[in-house]
């Protein structure tokens, strides 16, 4: 197993390189976008990360199947780098490359991460008043949801932006009346 220092000292350097290449091209927001389309992948096709860090398959392989799975997708730089990646036998290191990225994509551009959780799926509206209500919270100039459907919640809301939770749900509220009525 890998230790998460290790994982670091390779990760950190391949993310920050992508964070530099996509400022200075004027790309940064589609790198962004096209990270989120490589872990979705990643995260709806766990196989293929297992493929890609299979270490018997040759590199040629890996590549040709990158180039198969993303060359219509993602910009040509970006597909260039998960190359890079395969060659020097760090491509095992994709999804995490892509966290960090994304990281330090937020955080370049002041933009904060929430995870909001629901009973039932949110509306566009809904959406973009929880986005419009986290930013005069944050003060950031932008907001990334993350969504997830709960049905335990009963109803509500439970908003995560880092280490604070912001829970609105019924359940919540069922909880607190009950530690308030012990």
């Amino acid at each position: 197993m890998i230790s998460s220092t290790m994982a670091e000292k390779v990760v950190d350097p391949y993310a920050e390189a992508l964070i530099a290449l996509g400022s200075g091209q004027g790309l940064l927001d589609t790198f962004a976008a096209d990270m989120h389309f490589i872990a979705e992948v990643l995260r709806a096709a766990p196989e293929l990360g297992q493929f890609l860090a299979n270490p018997v398959i040759k590199a040629e392989v890996k590549k040709n199947l990158l180039q198969q799975v993303f060359a219509e997708q993602i910009h040509p730089l970006l597909l260039n780098a998960l190359k890079l990646l395969t060659d020097r036998r760090r491509i095992m290191f994709l999804g995490a490359v892509c966290r960090r990225f994304l990281d330090l994509q937020r955080k370049l551009q002041n933009i904060v991460l929430a995870e909001v959780t629901t009973a039932i799926p949110l509306t566009e509206a809904q959406q973009q008043s929880i986005r419009e209500r986290v930013m005069d919270f944050t003060r950031a100039s932008g907001v990334e949801l993350q969504t997830a459907q709960d049905p335990e919640l009963l109803g509500g809301v439970v908003i995560k932006i880092g280490s604070q939770v912001i829970d609105l749900s019924l359940r919540g509220q069922l909880r607190r009346l009950a530690l308030q009525l012990a």
